[in-house]
């Protein structure tokens, strides 16, 4: 959503503004200038607080700091705002689309011209880069003179052995110098759930909860493991929500 400044120094005109502005459902947070030099500052300070601003709507003739004017220094700013003109004057808008302004509304300002303003601010705003996926954690497993790089999701379940693991995957197992509480600790964001006081079982890789003689076990590729009494429930409830929280394949209907 927006976050924008009015600008006017005639206070009905801005009045009507912000009034128009907050009615629209686009639109988070309406500030309020009524003049160019109280709005530079109030720029000057969110900037200055980490704040952010999305656009200005703008009246050009103000006395003091005009703005045309004020639409210059801004576009010194880094990253700023993007800005829209509210005038009652045709004969400037040739200087406003110069200071590349996404639109030049004449009043009065109807609402219908003015939520089209807004939908052309929102298409100004380059939309956030998508977040960078977290790199896989991969394991060095030193194998008599050679390395083999074991993935996370390669794992199907992980075995304490002393001051040892043993990391059971598809194609073998892999012993590493490394505690099991070490390893839940760095990899419990990756679904992997303790089950025994010995074992640490991949999320993923389960394919079956089941209860045999009173007592649970996990198929878990071709193993079948126990569940100690213990972490019984705990890993019932985080498996069960490991796989609502999963998303459907595609094509699945709901």
């Amino acid at each position: 959503m927006l976050r924008v400044l009015a600008v006017d120094d005639e206070v009905p005109a801005l009045e009507e503004l912000a009034y128009l502005l907050r009615g629209d459902p686009r639109i988070e947070h309406v500030l309020t200038a009524s003049d160019g030099v109280t709005a530079l500052h109030d720029m000057v300070g969110m900037i200055g607080a980490g704040e952010r601003l999305d656009g200005v709507f703008l009246d050009i003739r103000m006395p003091g700091l005009d703005g045309l004017d004020l639409a210059r220094l801004v576009g010194g700013f880094p990253n700023p705002p993007r800005l829209v003109f509210v005038t009652a004057h045709e004969d400037c808008a040739v200087q406003a689309f110069e200071l590349e302004a996404v639109d030049y509304l004449l009043k009065p300002v109807r609402a219908d011209r003015l939520a089209e303003a807004v939908r052309r601010l929102e298409a100004a705003i380059p939309a956030a880069p998508a977040a960078e996926p977290e790199p896989e954690d991969v394991i060095p497993v030193e194998l008599g003179g050679r390395t083999r790089f074991v993935s996370q999701q390669a794992v199907w379940f992980a075995e304490a052995k002393g001051d040892y693991v043993r990391l059971h995957t598809g194609d073998g197992t892999y012993l590493i110098r490394m505690s099991l509480a070490a390893l839940e600790r760095r990899w419990a964001e990756a679904g992997f759930i303790r089950v025994h006081r010995s074992t640490l079982v991949s999320a993923r890789h389960v394919s079956e909860l089941r209860f045999d003689g009173g007592r649970a076990v996990l198929q878990v590729g071709t193993e079948t493991l126990p569940v100690s009494r213990r972490h019984t429930r705990q890993v019932r409830e985080q498996l069960v929500r490991q796989f609502r929280d999963r998303p459907a394949p595609s094509g699945a209907q709901t």
